[in-house]
């Protein structure tokens, strides 16, 4: 939704009211490879509408640096707001790539459920999955969200956040999924402590009853971490000893996807 704009002054819409949103996506959606700048004249022209709209509009979009204004010409082309958006959804798209033939031959390895996350906001995302092959499996949707706080991806990627971030996910409300999950601050604050000592977290059905999860961060070429790996099985077959297992073949994983965005650093623990 978004704040509908009346231009008196719109002779082609008379007194229909037209949606800021879906205006401003017309106005980004006119600049191509091909036409780099527009001015507020054409603009106007193509889209129907007002030139006093479109330069509201533009003024609005300048200020969020979603365009700019060439001062010798006039006219205006896409900012860098909006190139700062696209890396984000190329630096996922970087990652799902690099990270397949990894997840699978770690699927293969241990036969259980392979996980890739991202972080959105106070919560992950998967976005590439490798279900196990065996009867009792754990399964998840690439789409599927899940809380930072309880899950072992989540604190692999929580874990390596700038102090302010951990800090307004653990004021926020963590309610508790089972009888296990932590929701003390001082009592995750030292969960997290701990998964940046070892390089890797672990989830002990916190999240889901009967299930277990190691996860590890995933770094691109600036250093920045952009993700984790998660292996999770069903606690029949994945005590905390055979967990214990997982976490060397886990660890490479995570490195060798790492090594793909281009990273050369360090890999948040002298036992990676």
């Amino acid at each position: 939704m978004g704040t509908e704009i009346r231009d008196p002054n719109d002779r082609d819409t008379g007194t229909s009211r037209l949606s800021s949103v879906s205006m401003a996506i017309r106005i980004l959606k006119a600049f191509s490879g091909d036409e780099a700048e527009i001015g507020i004249s054409e603009l106007a022209k193509r889209l129907g509408i007002a030139k006093s709209t479109v330069h509201r509009l533009v003024v609005t979009l300048m200020a969020e640096g979603f365009l700019d204004k060439n001062q010798e010409t006039g006219r205006y082309r896409l900012g860098l707001g909006l190139f700062g958006l696209g890396s984000l959804v190329r630096h996922r798209m970087d990652l799902s790539t690099e990270a397949r033939t990894v997840l699978i031959d770690l699927r293969q390895e241990t036969d259980e459920t392979v996980l890739l996350a991202v972080p959105s906001g106070a919560e992950i995302m998967y976005i590439r999955t490798q279900t196990s092959r065996q009867a009792v499996r754990i399964n998840a949707e690439i789409g599927m969200r899940a809380p930072c706080y309880c899950t072992a991806a989540g604190r692999a990627i929580l874990a390596f956040q700038p102090e302010a971030r951990i800090a307004a996910v653990i004021a926020a409300p963590m309610p508790p999924r089972t009888p296990k999950t932590v929701t003390d601050p001082d009592k995750l604050l030292k969960l997290l402590a701990n998964v940046r000592r070892l390089g890797y977290a672990i989830e002990d059905e916190e999240s889901e009853l009967g299930m277990r999860a190691v996860a590890a961060p995933v770094y691109d070429a600036q250093s920045e971490l952009v993700g984790s790996v998660a292996i999770a099985g069903p606690v029949q077959r994945l005590s905390l000893k055979n967990l214990s297992g997982l976490v060397e073949p886990l660890l490479t994983a995570a490195r060798a996807i790492s090594v793909r965005l281009g990273h050369r650093g360090s890999f948040g623990s002298d036992e990676f």
